[in-house]
């Protein structure tokens, strides 16, 4: 079986997706799995830590590739696999809800909704997990500084072993130098450094264009990662 797995920005689901796919490919060996990143899911990785584990995943060669969306150009020549019955399934893993919005209207102007457009052409059958189903959801938050604890040290141990040069002055933590390592937490003496939650709302337009994807031909929507397992 060929799986094309799509990434998108959303910070929610992102560590359950992966988790998800770990799995698959524990459990299924010769599984083989392609990851389709938009240019917010590969900063989104990066800051929970997660994009230099994506080769367990899908580790290099056909059919197991990593295709990033400022690597495709625009006219995502790789999407073309779906209208030549490469995949057997194409599953986006979280979808942010400017991601379902597009795809909802017929806007194919990323490498993940291309994919979406391009699997619909080639009946391909598509799972999509929205972040932004109804009501409230509690996301995790990638590694910040609670100005409340910091000490504004004049020469921060944290920021001077950063890999990645992250720290800024006031201070901060840069997310898009970040790439989660979390190393940061555990020099800081006083614990100013954390992950965390937060509590966010469901937008009503976000809860209707859900529903307007349910109807859609050809994609079936899931309320979270873990059902994946049940289709694989």
């Amino acid at each position: 079986m060929r799986i094309a797995w799509g990434i998108t920005g959303a910070g929610h689901y992102i560590s359950e997706s992966y988790e998800v796919f770990r799995k698959l490919k524990q459990r299924h060996p010769d599984l083989k799995i392609s990851i389709f990143i938009s240019g917010a899911g590969e900063e989104v990785l990066k800051m929970y830590g997660l994009f230099g584990s994506l080769d367990s995943i899908a580790p290099g060669g056909y059919m197991e590739e990593i295709f990033l969306e400022k690597d495709q150009g625009k006219s995502y020549p790789k999407v073309g696999r779906f209208l030549m019955d490469k995949y057997d399934h194409l599953i986006i893993s979280p979808a942010t809800s400017n991601t379902v919005a597009k795809i909802t209207h017929g806007i194919a102007d990323t490498l993940v909704t291309n994919a979406v457009t391009q699997a619909v052409k080639g009946s391909v059958p598509i799972h999509i997990v929205p972040v932004d189903i109804a009501g409230v959801v509690r996301s995790k938050l990638p590694y910040n500084i609670d100005r409340d604890i910091c000490q504004n040290c004049e020469d921060c141990p944290s920021g001077n072993e950063c890999p990645n040069q992250a720290f800024t002055d006031e201070p901060q933590i840069d997310l898009l130098l970040c790439d989660g390592c979390g190393n940061c937490v555990d020099i800081c003496t006083y614990g100013a450094i954390k992950g965390g939650e937060v509590e966010l709302r469901i937008r009503d337009i976000d809860s209707r264009n859900v529903w307007i994807l349910k109807e859609l031909d050809e994609i079936t929507v899931l309320d979270d990662p873990y059902a994946i397992l049940e289709i694989i």
